[in-house]
C-alpha cells in the first residue's frame, strides 16, 4: 500500500502519533487509546506494516510496535518540498498585491490633486 494511502486515515495518524511520542508500544497499548474495537485496531496495524511505516516486533506473546523512520522521513521529504513550493507561489502573490496596492495608493493621490 502507498504510504500516503495508509497514513490518510485519521485512526492510523493516530496511530503514529502514538508511536511518536512514546517510541514503541504493544499492541495492547495501542487499542487502548482508542474507542474502537480491537480487530479494527489490529487491521489498521496491518495497514501500516504493510505500508511499512511501521515495524513489529514479537516477543513471546506481545508484539511491540515502532515507527519506520524511513517512512516517516520520506512523507516529511515530500512535505518540505511541497512547503518550498507554496511558500514561493505565496511570496510571489504578496509581491504583486504590494505592487498592486501601491499602483491603487498612487492613482488615488493622483486623483485627489
Amino acid at each position: 500500500m502507498d504510504t500516503f494511502a495508509a497514513i490518510a486515515d485519521p485512526n492510523r495518524r493516530h496511530i503514529i502519533e502514538l508511536l511518536a511520542e512514546k517510541g514503541q508500544l504493544t499492541a495492547t497499548d495501542i487499542c487502548g487509546n482508542f474507542a474502537i474495537s480491537p480487530q479494527a485496531v489490529s487491521q489498521h496495524l496491518k495497514v501500516l506494516r504493510d505500508a511499512d511505516i511501521v515495524t513489529v516486533e514479537k516477543k513471546a506473546q506481545l508484539r511491540i510496535y515502532r515507527l519506520n523512520e524511513q517512512a516517516i522521513t520520506e512523507v516529511e521529504e515530500w512535505a518540505k518540498r511541497y512547503r518550498s513550493m507554496w511558500s514561493k507561489r505565496f511570496g510571489k502573490l504578496d509581491d504583486l498585491l504590494k505592487t498592486r496596492m501601491e499602483q491603487r495608493r498612487s492613482q488615488s493621490e493622483e486623483k485627489e490633486q
